[in-house]
């Protein structure tokens, strides 16, 4: 049996090797150059330039970085959910946090819209609390 990925799906996934391999150049690929970020970091700028930031400090705070995508839905209009874990070992300093050389495992869920082939809008949620807690501790 063939299963075919629809686009949406694809792009959607897509993000999370961005992440896994430190890709900064490849966010122009993957998001629309007008993306809306419906949950930005304090402080960072919003929209593609905020992706940028996220997969950069993810690349020059952990190793090993991977994501699991535990559940994934796609719903009408381009839109995607998925529920992912990110483990990785906390090498460098990210997000305010010197280098611990702990290893993090935590989750988060992202609905995002995918239009003409990038993501053109999304919604983020991480569960920032159980990493400071394993990189502190």
């Amino acid at each position: 049996m063939t299963t075919t990925v629809s686009t949406a799906i694809a792009v959607a996934t897509r993000n999370y090797e961005l992440y896994d391999t430190g890709n900064v150049a490849g966010v122009d690929e993957v998001f629309a150059p007008d993306l809306i970020d419906h949950n930005p970091v304090p402080g960072v700028a919003s929209g593609i330039e905020g992706m940028r930031f996220l997969i950069g400090e993810v690349r020059d705070g952990f190793t090993g970085t991977r994501h699991e995508i535990i559940f994934q839905a796609e719903l009408r209009d381009g839109w995607v959910v998925n529920h992912w874990r990110m483990t990785a070992d906390h090498t460098g300093d990210a997000f305010g946090w010197p280098a611990s050389g702990r290893p993090v495992s935590f989750t988060g869920t992202d609905i995002v819209r995918v239009v003409d082939g990038r993501i053109a809008e999304i919604y983020h949620v991480e569960e920032l609390l159980q990493m400071q807690m394993q990189v502190t501790a």
